[in-house]
């Protein structure tokens, strides 16, 4: 029995659960959070659930369609291989229509909860990461950073919540998203280089066998991430406080990433450049939203 002919019925909740990729949802939600609270909007429980729970559908809903589009290259990959509709477990129609009814509901919610601004950044999320991402990764040298774009806007969808329009701090968050992207999904891809060369995906880390253009790459993003991340000192949005611990933070990432530049011990500093961007995001992001709360 071929995957398009598994029962829908052999699917379980966990799979479905799966399907919509909850520990990266997450990153999706946190950042719309973090985009609300910067905002310092009145309080507003209500307005507060819906936006959380409109960008969780959205990111669900995302994850679910990205893997129907992807099924035949996730076959293929032994890190993705096992993913539910690859063995079987999901029938790729149940995958769209999962998918596709959770970005309908997201939009539905976040226009009549919420407010517009936040419903149309939210649908240009979706459209971005599923009609520009996601068939970019297999044609396109610069897939990475479109990506990159695409996974910049949950800041935007929770300070057009709070605010009702984006204005400096908002696009600030915006660039602390992009920036920091690259590098970790860099660090990613060099990782799992070999999976991505044999379906044929041409990111640089597939490109550059050495990884030296690979590592300089993340270096120079991180350091446009150190100087956005400290806008908000510069603007007035946030105290030196705030300033403080984005410079420990990004002193911390930098160190990783130019560790990374060595040719020597590639494959394990690429993983701590990982697993410190994992660290790094939540720390300064959850820096400024209590700095702005305090003293503003």
């Amino acid at each position: 029995m071929t995957m398009d002919e598994a029962p829908a019925s052999t699917a379980t909740f966990r799979d479905y659960l799966e399907l919509t990729k909850p520990r990266l949802s997450l990153l999706s939600v946190l950042t719309a959070l973090v985009g609300y609270l910067a905002a310092r909007p009145p309080s507003n429980p209500s307005k507060l659930f819906f936006v959380l729970l409109g960008t969780s559908l959205a990111a669900g809903g995302v994850a679910a369609l990205n893997q129907w589009m992807e099924s035949d290259t996730d076959a293929q990959m032994k890190r993705t291989a096992d993913r539910p509709i690859p063995t079987g477990k999901v029938a790729t129609g149940s995958a769209f229509v999962l998918g596709a009814l959770m970005c309908i509901a997201s939009l539905f919610l976040l226009f009549a909860k919420v407010n517009l601004p936040a419903c149309l950044f939210t649908l240009l999320t979706i459209f971005s990461y599923l009609g520009w991402y996601t068939p970019a990764k297999r044609w396109s040298l610069w897939s990475t950073e479109i990506g990159a774009i695409a996974g910049a806007f949950p800041p935007l969808i929770g300070w057009t919540a709070g605010e009702g329009h984006v204005s400096t701090l908002g696009w600030i968050l915006f660039a602390v998203l992009y920036f920091w992207q690259i590098p970790h999904f860099m660090s990613i891809a060099w990782t799992y280089r070999r999976d991505y060369s044999a379906v044929h995906f041409p990111m640089l880390p597939v490109r550059d066998e050495a990884g030296g253009k690979v590592a300089a790459w993340s270096f120079i993003n991180t350091l446009a991430l150190i100087a956005v991340s400290l806008l908000p000192v510069y603007y007035g949005f946030a105290t030196k406080a705030y300033g403080l611990a984005a410079i420990a933070g990004g002193a911390w990432f930098l160190w990783r990433a130019a560790v990374f530049l060595r040719p020597v011990g590639r494959d394990v500093s690429a993983r701590k450049l990982f697993f410190c961007s994992i660290a790094y995001l939540p720390l300064v992001l959850a820096a400024l939203v209590a700095d702005r709360m305090i003293n503003f």
